[in-house]
């Protein structure tokens, strides 16, 4: 022991207090982005377990019996739906240009679509934008507020679960007056979201909650500055 000497104890005590210190920003920024992560990740077990006993089981029953054209074609008509909602708050963004062409979308993927079974837009080179309450509060100026997990909704921020308020009036449920029909086609649109969704479950790699929480949080900002992140490292 004594031919090593005692350097290495102080080499290594100066690399821990280096290491401790360069991770002391990434452990402030996540306590900022995530103080109330004990609250979060009860509920984020809770989503877990739901999903894992009855959403994917569906989801993955659905993608099973569905041939792949019905599945395509199923998905396309809500994503034509999820449409008016883009328009809306391209207008109230300002952004005139996706304005029209999530209306061009609308109307040709409606009438030549079949109610939007197919996608014929795209093919015509409009391509669909992404957009909801939250981002148009980001765009405003509004800060995101900490990342918090909501019961069966999953990741959100305080800034983003207050844009679902509007959004869900821009959804075709609560203009359904007959229950069981807007039940059951909010049912096939939760399924048919959940089934989008099982392919990407491979890239989840460690702590399925850190993973989970940062991909939101650096997608949300990726698409409320329409891409123009600037990468602090």
């Amino acid at each position: 022991m004594y031919v090593f000497g005692t350097n290495w104890i102080e080499r290594l005590g100066r690399l821990l207090v280096c290491v401790g210190l360069g991770m002391l920003p990434l452990v402030t920024q996540a306590a900022e982005e995530d103080p109330w992560e004990g609250v979060n990740r009860v509920i984020f077990r809770f989503n877990d377990t739901v999903d894992t006993y009855a959403l994917k089981p569906l989801a993955q029953g659905y993608q099973a019996v569905t041939p792949e054209f019905l599945e395509d074609g199923v998905h396309n008509v809500f994503g034509n739906l999820g449409d008016i909602g883009n328009l809306a708050n391209d207008l109230l963004q300002g952004k005139f240009h996706d304005a029209g062409v999530d209306t061009g979308r609308v109307i040709f993927n409606t009438t030549f679509g079949v109610l939007g079974f197919f996608d014929v837009a795209t093919r015509m080179g409009l391509q669909r934008n992404d957009e909801d309450f939250g981002q148009t509060l980001g765009a405003w100026g509004l800060g995101s507020g900490p990342y918090i997990v909501l019961p069966l909704l999953g990741p959100s921020t305080i800034r983003d679960a207050a844009g679902k308020v509007p959004d869900a009036f821009l959804e075709p449920y609560p203009h359904m007056s007959h229950v069981p029909t807007r039940n059951l086609t909010r049912g096939v649109d939760v399924i048919d979201t959940r089934a989008s969704l099982l392919s990407a479950e491979k890239l989840i790699s460690g702590d399925k909650y850190l993973f989970i929480r940062n991909a939101y949080l650096q997608n949300r900002e990726f698409r409320v500055q329409d891409g123009q992140v600037e990468d602090d490292f």
